[in-house]
């Protein structure tokens, strides 16, 4: 059984909602952050570096067919044409100009808890706003959704206009438990249904919630689209002392001995094997995935930084 969780708040005041919940002018701030891209250097002929590219992917539109070589996707054999010209063929598509990124926000009250700097919660939202200015560094368009039946999903929006709507739907989601939660494997069907081939699709997750979520949905999400998984952990949960831990319940005041080894054993299954199976199974499954502390950056995932380790 999962552990009791302790609701603690964030050390610089016990008054104050900072680290608690997540607010509008913290995710705008982000940009920031998220804007320092590649430098660029200017030599002798101008500007020199890398620039983003107005093609995004392989696209969905289908273009033709033509002789297979060696290297291509099999996943885009053309087999009525092959049986037909006794030859492999492939398919070949329209280059999509304009990707899309949808967020995929878990919402599960396992979040909304923190010991240090601020609540998993808020650096689920913080980090889905530096991956939303990012992904509008680089001409995307931005969407949103989270596990749930009864509220549509952010659509697609390019520009200022379609971040600012994202980061108001993750201000609101990660304010508290939405009372509509239908889980992670909820949303990710609606990901799946909704991403089109050669999209991005950034998910902030509890390791318990992603853990959930049937293998065959993530290797069905990530056959067709870019799949990043960031994992929200607090330092407590990865590393907890050998202590006896108090902690507030709604039934009363709970002591959980840390120095037991029954305990411990316990504490190691509910907390830390499922970050490990997740990172050792999903990447075999095409899927990206990257473990990300409540007290690190926000932006420590992007580009496998510190504090957010890819695995």
């Amino acid at each position: 059984m999962r552990p009791v969780q302790p609701q603690v708040m964030p050390a610089a005041s016990p008054t104050s909602s900072e680290g608690v919940v997540p607010t509008l002018a913290e995710l705008i701030a982000l940009r920031g952050t998220a804007v320092r891209g590649r430098s660029r250097r200017r030599g002798r002929q101008g500007v020199s570096g890398q620039a983003a590219s107005a093609m995004r992917g392989r696209g969905m539109e289908y273009a033709e067919s033509r002789e297979y070589v060696a290297g291509d996707d099999a996943r885009h054999i053309d087999w009525k044409l092959s049986a037909r010209t006794n030859a492999t063929q492939t398919k070949t598509f329209q280059t999509e100009r304009e990707r899309v990124t949808l967020i995929v926000a878990d919402t599960s009250a396992a979040l909304y808890f923190g010991t240090r700097v601020r609540f998993k919660s808020v650096q689920a939202a913080r980090a889905g706003a530096v991956a939303v200015w990012a992904a509008l560094r680089e001409g995307d368009r931005l969407a949103a959704l989270r596990g749930t039946r009864e509220e549509s999903p952010v659509p697609p929006a390019g520009g200022t206009r379609g971040a600012l709507r994202v980061l108001d739907a993750l201000v609101r989601w990660y304010r508290e438990p939405p009372a509509a939660d239908a889980g992670l494997p909820t949303a990710l069907e609606q990901a799946g249904r909704l991403a089109h081939p050669g999209a991005r699709v950034v998910v902030m997750a509890d390791p318990a919630s992603a853990l959930a979520v049937p293998a065959a949905i993530w290797s069905a999400l990530s056959m067709h689209v870019d799949v990043h998984l960031i994992l929200l952990v607090d330092p407590l949960e990865l590393a907890p002392s050998a202590c006896v831990l108090p902690l507030a319940t709604p039934d009363g005041r709970l002591e959980l001995d840390l120095a037991s080894a029954s305990t411990r054993e316990a504490w190691h299954a509910a907390f830390i094997a499922p970050v490990e199976t997740l990172c050792r199974m999903l990447p075999g499954r095409r899927v990206r995935v990257q473990v990300l502390s409540s007290d690190a950056p926000s932006d420590a995932w992007l580009n496998g930084g510190s504090g957010g380790a890819q695995r």
